[in-house]
């Protein structure tokens, strides 16, 4: 099969997929709702799965989720970001769904609530940024379309971010070109912003106190 012909086929199920995807959604919808969410999920899956392979095929960026240790909270994650020349720290509220939580209230947190914090480090990290969008917003993503979904971690293949940061160092007299195929493009979704990093790995822990308290700690370790 050519790669014209590949192409060809990849636009059509991916049309295909959306369709089925738009018809799970639309059960779940309206007087008579009754569908399956899981369907739904299915379904979702499916076109993110093509979008990917759709873009592989074309030579075009995508985003591939990654396995990442902790969950988020999809309310109020409250992601703060602390950089300096050498060292980029990512913190944000863990999820942690309350047992006896039967829908009815919502619990209020802020960087003094007490919660299970992440502070993730990541090594040899370029560039990084936090902000639009949101995840009302989401959808507005360059990658939405290629593989991308709200609250989820993320690399990004053949990154045109990761490329601008290469090209704008290729003037540097001892730029060593091969080392930026040693890092990626990570995204991170949340729900008032989204993280975005170009770095070589990341590590993550955990600790159980206010996000106040353990910024406090990672701005110890930046200037330790």
């Amino acid at each position: 099969m050519t790669q014209d012909a590949r192409i060809q086929q990849l636009e059509t199920a991916l049309a295909a997929a959306r369709e089925r995807r738009k018809e799970a959604g639309l059960s779940l919808l309206g007087p008579d709702a009754g569908g399956d969410i899981e369907a739904y999920r299915a379904a979702d899956d499916v076109v993110l799965m093509t979008e990917r392979a759709l873009a592989a095929a074309r030579g075009e960026a995508h985003a591939v989720p990654i396995a990442f240790p902790v969950r988020w909270s999809t309310g109020a994650p409250l992601p703060h970001v602390l950089m300096n020349d050498h060292r980029t720290v990512l913190l944000f509220i863990v999820e942690d769904v309350d047992p006896d939580w039967d829908g009815t209230w919502v619990r209020i947190v802020g960087p003094t609530t007490e919660a299970e914090v992440a502070i993730v480090e990541f090594e040899n990290c370029a560039s990084a940024k936090l902000g639009m969008p949101n995840d009302e917003a989401f959808h507005g993503h360059p990658l939405t379309g290629r593989g991308l979904r709200a609250y989820g971690a993320f690399e990004v293949v053949d990154s045109a971010w990761l490329a601008e940061l290469a090209a704008i160092n290729a003037v540097h007299p001892r730029d060593r070109p091969e080392s930026w195929s040693e890092l990626t493009h990570f995204i991170l979704g949340f729900h008032d912003s989204t993280f975005e990093c170009v770095a070589r790995a990341f590590r993550v822990e955990t600790r159980r106190g206010a996000i106040a308290d353990a910024l406090e700690e990672a701005c110890r370790r930046l200037v330790g």
